[in-house]
């Protein structure tokens, strides 16, 4: 579940805890709502800890002393075919 999704969560948990006055036996929409808040804010705290750790930036290593990339030229006369 993204960003979105938790928003969602929470703004529906709002919509049912404050904006409506519905009676349903069995069911305490006020519980419900609070339940998706709770739920949709985990969601956040978990989610932006995760991007957070996501966007670490880890320097570069040092490059090994007496590594040095191989340079070989193909032009056609050093490699011994053009002589």
């Amino acid at each position: 579940m993204g960003l979105g999704g938790c928003i969602i969560l929470i703004a529906a948990g709002a919509i049912l805890t404050f904006a409506t006055d519905w009676d349903m036996e069995g069911v305490n929409l006020d519980l419900v709502g609070i339940i998706l808040m709770i739920v949709g804010l985990i969601g956040v705290t978990t989610f932006s800890s995760i991007a957070r750790r996501r966007r670490v930036v880890v320097p570069p290593s040092t490059p090994v002393v007496g590594d040095e990339p191989h340079h070989h030229r193909r032009d056609g006369y050093s490699d011994g075919y053009g002589v």
